[in-house]
């Protein structure tokens, strides 16, 4: 009956589906209904964690919860830590999770609303929800280590050392543009300043609440602090009315990138239990009940969506992203659909926190699937906005230019009517809002105002504002902390003291490399005449889907070894299974690529960095001689103004041939380390290289007892001790490993006796998921 019933409702989802899909497809030049869109993904979220992901983890990856975790093994109170499972989500989520869900299909939206609904769906449920769980899998059978450090071990020397360089490159570009995306939406802001520098304090609370005064009391801690939050948010509307306290608040846009580059030192040099966890965690309570909130928003307000299927932009012509739908439409979506950011934290600070194997997959494949709703989310608020609106906040530039400019477009709009919708926003302007993520806000206050009759513009907006900065901000600590990782990897084989982790003077050290590295291209986009977003944004989302291309090489090799070790060291096994990986990757590289050559090489300035800097050089001589032979009586502003041009013509120089510099590095690395990855998978098909996995040694845990290598060993009952089980080489000749064999022998006290049962990974996975015995997943 049970059985007959998940039939019926998986059926029932699949129809539903298919109908908001088919309504979609087949209603053109009318507007559609946002509901359409919202149904069509959930039921695609459903349909790819209800049956694709637990194929993966029974067939592909074969989870084992007798297994012991990096941190069951390593516990350490600070890196290594065992948490709630519910906790260990929220802190991934959070920390994935940034701006690109929220901002990239927010810019990508010019397109119109298909091809970014079909690739954030497609995307994720394919490519990036498996490359997240596979990286997450991978690292925690590898006490937690790095991406950097599986690709050398998996791979070669040569991958793991360029792969490091990559990454860390990469890594200093997402998170400069991770920061760049909150100065814009809080400069001049003392509302959202206000309200996003409380949270701060409270999850630091938070963090001393759970470590001293409640121990575990997470939905105690949870509910004071959403509280907080709430009124954090009204606090700020007191500090915006009050005329003393909106001038100390209402900073620049220099000096809220000077606070951010402050903030993330600190962060990433604090125990993960004192801030990274607790505001993760909190963050996680208002980003997915915020987007619960808009869901049914939509559903109670039923708006329409103003953008078309396929808009006019789709030749290249757009204002807010240059460049055709391929390949720009991808790479601007970035996050939403697939995101190589996401394998940091998935071989980072998620696999040192999880306790079970099996929690992986609703960690791994679950946790993206909820970003890429957030994604979905986010296009529908800024498809449901007046195209006229949504194209003046994102372009660059003075008020009535902007406003003819999108007029004479086709789209109508008036410089009254944006000043309007400032004031009842509680903003002193709309016009230049770039970065999306002002956008995403007033498209979400409005959703949240008509639910309500209109009522309580200026709180959703900056509701909204907060919700976003806590996206953004878990997403930046999180990254830095990584990075302070890594950068203690590599630098540690130069300076020991420098690599370990329990050296106090080591982590604010590294951490203060780390965060130098953003925060200098950080000050260079505040400083960008054209606002930064547009020229570091394509920067952003090729170099994270580049990093997405490395994991996927990585996942790749990973799972055709384990395909080969499959069948008692007899190299058989169901080498397609690659393509769970393969097939993503192969459409990744032709993206970025792609994108890649485009930005630099293409002979319109609106699109490649070469052909820009070269036109700023054509203009400099007017420019410069414009200053010169200015008038004696000449009014000074005038005069500053030329200067001002002159300076703002050589910085956009500048940022052109240096983002110009790093994408042609970007492309250099991946097409090598792609390289180096078809020649491993080459040799291990032809039988010249040995499929030798480096994972750990497993540590069984103590309720079981395994028989390994000839030996029976009984559970440890009553001891704080583990297990310890050394895999068996079983072949000297071959020297292939036995340590995730197809066929264990697996003893269970159950009543006091001693029963054996010789079953596969994969069948023990499958009854561990049925099966649960004092809160700990059995194999019999």
């Amino acid at each position: 009956m049970k059985r007959s019933f998940k039939i019926i409702l998986s059926l029932g989802v699949a129809v539903l589906g298919g109908f908001a899909y088919g309504t979609i497809a087949l209603r053109r030049g009318e507007s559609i209904n946002s509901a359409y869109v919202l149904i069509a993904a959930v039921c695609t979220y459903v349909i790819g964690y209800r049956f694709y992901s637990k194929w993966i983890a029974a067939s592909v990856l074969t989870l084992n919860d007798r297994r012991a975790t990096p941190c069951e093994v390593h516990d350490d109170g600070k890196d290594f830590v065992k948490t709630n499972k519910w906790i260990v989500f929220g802190h991934h989520f959070a920390a994935i999770a940034g701006p690109g869900p929220l901002v990239g299909p927010v810019l990508a939206a010019q397109f119109g609303y298909l091809p970014g609904m079909l690739w954030i769906l497609i995307g994720a449920v394919l490519g990036g929800a498996v490359q997240d769980f596979v990286i997450l899998f991978a690292s925690m059978r590898r006490n937690g280590k790095s991406l950097g450090q599986m690709m050398k071990e998996e791979m070669n020397s040569t991958a793991g050392a360029l792969a490091s360089v990559a990454i860390l490159a990469i890594l200093t570009i997402l998170l400069a543009v991770l920061a760049l995306v909150v100065v814009k939406v809080l400069a001049e802001s003392p509302w959202g300043v206000f309200t996003v520098a409380a949270t701060v304090p409270i999850a630091l609370t938070m963090g001393c609440y759970l470590r001293f005064v409640r121990i575990g009391k997470v939905l105690e801690a949870s509910a004071f602090g959403v509280a907080l939050l709430l009124l954090a948010v009204w606090g700020g509307k007191l500090v915006y009315q009050s005329p003393h306290w909106s001038q100390v608040f209402g900073f620049c846009d220099l000096t809220v990138a000077l606070g951010i580059i402050g903030y993330g030192l600190i962060s990433a040099s604090l125990p993960v239990w004192l801030l990274l966890a607790p505001r993760d965690y909190l963050s996680t309570f208002m980003k997915l009940g915020t987007i619960c909130a808009l869901a049914l928003g939509i559903l109670c307000v039923l708006p329409d969506l103003q953008m078309p299927a396929i808009s006019r932009f789709v030749d290249g012509s757009g204002l807010v992203v240059a460049g055709k739908v391929f390949p720009f439409c991808f790479i601007t979506i970035a996050c939403g659909a697939i995101s190589g950011f996401h394998t940091l934290i998935a071989s980072g600070t998620t696999p040192k926190m999880i306790s079970r194997e099996s929690y992986a997959r609703h960690i791994g494949y679950g946790a993206m699937c909820c970003e890429s709703f957030v994604a979905i989310m986010a296009l529908i608020a800024a498809c449901t906005l007046e195209p006229g609106v949504y194209l003046s906040m994102n372009v660059k530039g003075e008020a009535a230019v902007t406003v003819a400019k999108v007029t004479a477009l086709g789209f109508p709009v008036t410089v009254e009517q944006m000043n309007s919708l400032a004031q009842q926003l509680g903003e002193k302007s709309l016009f230049g809002r770039t970065g999306g993520a002002a956008t995403l806000a007033v498209g979400m206050a409005h959703i949240f105002s008509k639910t309500f009759n209109g009522r309580w513009l200026d709180l959703w907006y900056h509701f909204a504002i907060m919700f976003e900065a806590l996206f953004i901000l878990t997403t930046l600590d999180a990254g830095t902390r990584v990075g302070r990782y890594l950068i203690q990897q590599v630098l540690g084989r130069i300076w020991q003291p420098l690599g370990d982790p329990k050296n106090s003077r080591a982590i604010p050290l590294a951490s203060a490399i780390m965060v130098g590295a953003w925060g200098y291209f950080l000050i260079q986009g505040v400083r960008d005449p054209l606002g930064g977003i547009n020229s570091l944004w394509p920067l952003f989302g090729i170099a994270n889907q580049m990093l997405a291309a490395m994991a996927l090489c990585l996942a790749t090799t990973i799972i055709l070894k384990t395909q080969l070790l499959r069948g008692n060291g007899i190299l058989t096994g169901r080498k397609s299974l690659v393509l769970i990986t393969l097939v993503p990757l192969v459409w990744l590289l032709a993206v970025t690529m792609t994108a890649g050559v485009e930005k630099i090489f293409n002979a319109d300035p609106r699109i490649g960095f070469l052909a820009q800097a070269n036109s700023l050089d054509g203009k400099l001589a007017a420019l410069q001689n414009a200053v010169v032979t200015a008038p004696t009586g000449q009014k000074i502003e005038t005069v500053a103004r030329a200067q001002k041009a002159v300076q703002e013509n050589r910085t956009l120089h500048f940022n052109n041939l240096l983002d110009a510099g790093v994408t042609a590095a970007f492309l250099v690395l991946a097409v090598t380390i792609v390289s180096l990855s078809l020649r491993e998978w080459i040799l291990l098909l032809r039988g010249r290289r040995l499929p030798k996995l480096s994972e750990n040694d497993p540590v069984w845990l103590p309720e079981y007892a395994v028989k390994e290598a000839g030996q029976d060993l009984r559970p440890l009952a009553g001891t704080v001790a583990l297990t310890v089980v050394l895999a068996k080489e079983l072949s000297g000749e071959a020297g292939l490993e036995r340590s995730r064999s197809a066929d264990k022998i697996c003893h269970c006290e159950i009543g006091g006796n001693h029963q054996a049962s010789h079953k596969s990974d994969q069948q023990l996975y499958l009854e561990m998921t049925e099966r649960r015995f004092n809160g700990v997943r059995r194999c019999c």
